[in-house]
Order: C-alpha cells, then sequence, then structure tokens
C-alpha cells in the first residue's frame, strides 16, 4: 500500500474531483487508518476493523469518482457493484458474495498481467530462440538453414558450424528480413464439449469450479498453425510470458491483497433501504440487508482461489437516499457504516471549475479530441459561465443529475463541429457566451423540450 499522509491524499483527489471537502476529508482518513493498522502489533492489529463510510448525495455530484480515484491512487484492487442487482437467497437474481468472488477475479487477472509484463523481456528472448529453432531444423529432410540464406541477396554464404549460421539468422530475424517467411507452430487447445453451467442463486463458484475441473479432465490437443515469423514472435512470446508466471504465487498475492487492502463500493445502497416495514419487494431488500451484514461484518467467502476473508476489505456504500434515509437501513447494517458524509449539491460556480480546473477536465477533453482533426477550439471565459449557468437551469427545473448535465449540453453544443471538423476550412474556432446562447436558447426556454433533449 502507497504510504500517503491526509492531506496528499486530498490534495490528489481535487486534481480530478472539484468541492466535497467533507467526503475528501472522511476517504482520507480511513484509507491513512488502515495503513496505520498495518503498523500496529500483530496482537491488535486483527482487532481493528476498517471505519466504513456512507457517502449521501444526488446523482453526479462526485461519489462514484471519489472511490475510484481513491482505488487508482493506493494502487488497491477495487470493485463497483450496485445494490439493486442483489437479491435475497431464494430470489432470483445475483447474491451478495459475488461481489466478493468479482473483486477476487480482478485482482488476479491485474496480477498476472503485470507478472507478465515483467518477464517479458525474457520471454521474447525465449521466443526468438523457439523461432530460431524452427528455422533451422534438425530434420535433413526439412529446407536447410542454407535454403534462408541464400534468399537473402545481402548474406554470404557461410561454411561455418551450425552455431554460426544460427547466429546469422539471429541477426536476420533482429533485422526484420525474415518477418514475411512462414513457420509452423504449435498452439495448446483445450479439448472437450462447450458445456455451459447455468448455477442457482449464491452457487456461481461451484459453476466455475466445475468448468475448470472438467477443463483440467479434457486432454489438450496441440494444433498446428502457419504462421510469418513475425506473427509467430508475437504468439510464442505470449505463451512464454504466460508460462514464467508463477500462478500460485499470483493468486496467493491477489487473495492477500484483497483481505489487507481490497475497496468495495456499493453504489444505490439506498436502493435496498425500507422506509416502512411491509411486504411484497420491502421484504426482498431487508433480506438484501441481512445478506450483505455478515459480509461487511467480516467473514469467510469461498471463490475459486480460496476463502477470501472480508473483515479488513474497506466498504463505502453510496446513494442518494431521496425516497428513504440512512436510517431505514437494518440498525445492525448501520452499525457497520459509522461515517456518514453528505456531499453537496453542484451549483454555477462549481460547474465552471469543473468545465475548467481538473487534469480531466471536459472542456481540454473535446479540445484533445477535435485536434486530431487539426481544429483550435478555443472556449472564451463567457462561453464557460454560460454552459455552467444553463446547467444549473436545467437541473433546477427538470432532474438534478449534477456534473452528468455538462456531458449532455457540451455534446448537443458542439454537435455540428464535431460533424464537420475534418471538412472546416476555418481551423481555429472560438466558442463564446453568445454561440451558447444562440445554441441552446430553443432547448432550454421549452422546458418540455429540455427534458428530452438536455
Amino acid at each position: 500500500m502507497i504510504d500517503l499522509k491526509p492531506v496528499e491524499i486530498v490534495r490528489e483527489l481535487d486534481k480530478y474531483i472539484i468541492g466535497q471537502d467533507k467526503a475528501k476529508r472522511s476517504v482520507a482518513i480511513a484509507l491513512r487508518n488502515r495503513w496505520r493498522r498495518r503498523q500496529v502489533d500483530d496482537d491488535l492489529r486483527d482487532e481493528i476493523a476498517p471505519k466504513n463510510i456512507i457517502m449521501i448525495g444526488p446523482t453526479g455530484v462526485g461519489k462514484t469518482e471519489i472511490s475510484r480515484r481513491l482505488a487508482n491512487l493506493t494502487d488497491s484492487p477495487f470493485f463497483k457493484v450496485e445494490a439493486s442487482k442483489f437479491t435475497e437467497v431464494g430470489y432470483v437474481g445475483r447474491d451478495v458474495e459475488s461481489m466478493i468472488r468479482d473483486l477476487v477475479e480482478l485482482t488476479v487477472h491485474r496480477m498476472k498481467e503485470r507478472e507478465q509484463e515483467e518477464v517479458m523481456d525474457k520471454a521474447a528472448r525465449m521466443a526468438e530462440e523457439r523461432v530460431l529453432d524452427l528455422l533451422l531444423p534438425k530434420n535433413p529432410a526439412k529446407p536447410t538453414p542454407m535454403d534462408v540464406l541464400e534468399d537473402d541477396p545481402d548474406s554470404e554464404a557461410d561454411s561455418e558450424a551450425p552455431g554460426g549460421t544460427r547466429e546469422k539468422l539471429r541477426k536476420m530475424l533482429k533485422d526484420g528480413k525474415l518477418n514475411s517467411r512462414i513457420v509452423t507452430i504449435d498452439l495448446v487447445e483445450q479439448q472437450g464439449p462447450m458445456v455451459e453451467i447455468f448455477s442457482n442463486m449464491g452457487m456461481e463458484d461451484i459453476g466455475m469450479n466445475i468448468r475448470e475441473m472438467m477443463g483440467n479432465i479434457m486432454p489438450k490437443n496441440t494444433k498446428k498453425r502457419n504462421a510469418t515469423v513475425e506473427e509467430a514472435l508475437v504468439i510464442l512470446t505470449q505463451q512464454e510470458a504466460q508460462n514464467l508466471v508463477d500462478m500460485d504465487t499470483v493468486v496467493k498475492r491477489a487473495v492477500e491483497a484483497v483481505e489487507q487492502s481490497g475497496i468495495i463500493f456499493i453504489d444505490e445502497i439506498d436502493k435496498v433501504a425500507v422506509s416502512q416495514k411491509g411486504a411484497g419487494p420491502d421484504v426482498s431488500r431487508e433480506g438484501v440487508q441481512r445478506d450483505l451484514l455478515p459480509i461487511v461484518e467480516g467473514s469467510a467467502v469461498p471463490t475459486k482461489y480460496g476463502t477470501v476473508k472480508t473483515d479488513h476489505i474497506l466498504f463505502i456504500a453510496s446513494g442518494a437516499f431521496h425516497m428513504s434515509k440512512p436510517s431505514d437501513l437494518i440498525p445492525e447494517l448501520q452499525g457497520r457504516f459509522p461515517i456518514r458524509v453528505e456531499l453537496d449539491s453542484l451549483g454555477e460556480k462549481d460547474f465552471v471549475r469543473i468545465l475548467t480546473e481538473p487534469r480531466n477536465a471536459l472542456l481540454l477533453q473535446y479540445m484533445a479530441l477535435l485536434r486530431t482533426d487539426g481544429i483550435e477550439l478555443v472556449f472564451e471565459d463567457s462561453a464557460v459561465s454560460e454552459i455552467a449557468k444553463i446547467a444549473e437551469d436545467v437541473n433546477s427545473r427538470t432532474e438534478n443529475i449534477g456534473a452528468r448535465r455538462l456531458h449532455t449540453l457540451m455534446e448537443y453544443l458542439l454537435e455540428n463541429i464535431l460533424f464537420n471538423a475534418p471538412d472546416l476550412p476555418e481551423k481555429k474556432v472560438v466558442i463564446n457566451g453568445n454561440f451558447v446562447k444562440d445554441k441552446l436558447r430553443d432547448v432550454v426556454e421549452d422546458e418540455d423540450l429540455s427534458r428530452y433533449i438536455l
């Protein structure tokens, strides 16, 4: 885990997220506490549980972005899931344990890719040797290496031992002179029929294990394929990289990373809150909460990579809570989310900053896109202010979708420019306040039209 002070975490989040200082401080403290826990003596370390967080606020104010940036910042295993997709055990849908299995799967895959990148140089050298073996066959009945050399007008006849011929071939290979030559390589394929396992609720891991077991039972078939030397080098390098990676070590490290520094972001937690006790869908919602409780409290979840303990995974939940409130969650679940932070709604000033300040600011994105067509796109201050003002106005009169409104406005505003950019004679396009007003006036003034278009 990267060692960052809370103030450094907030400073990094400020580069991408405008405002929401309370939420940033809360997640920064929670993250720092995870690092602090790892410095504590062993006898007390396991007793320190993570302080899970509930973020409350309307859509489009930065709840998901804060969690996603946090995971990227600390290089922690991260998985986002919507609580509304879960159902109580016994109902049709996904069970809550699946999010742990998905997090482990993603982490194993990511660590495997990293390990392969680290051994790629060695794999490339091994692939080169395999290609040279194909070009320098031991069977006399096959074309001799002299056939390869004679095809190259720049090469001289080589009367040295086979070792000298191999080095000459190696030089030609590195120079790309053999790229178009055809060689036959072996590809390993899994035999047996394609069987899809349909498993019941809570049985997803059994389905995966059955597929894996059948794959191990079925014999592997080696298929020969003709490819150019250039293609063969790529394929064989990937094969060698996979062979060099110790999957047992990868799985062990991945499971440890998930258990010690994993982050799960549960969005739409308000959708499973029960505002009043009753029958019907409320029963299933409360059931989801009760199924979620042991995962958040700390339990052992079976996965295809072994049992994973959730005691120290950090859970960050979020919801708009328009129709309910956090106190509508069952008391036991409320107790497992001790930190609650409310995010502010965004106004005109926030939209101006969102359009211009972050490293991935929306205006910078459109300017970069149009630069690929040779167009220099310039936004005057008056245009930025007008876009922000309209975004706030539309959000107040229709559904408040926060900063996501800016994406809709920008696409509608720049539609013609984006369409005609490759053929525009004028390579500099200036967007000012009057342009924004003229383009958006009719849509903004017609409330019914703005609901459908903006």
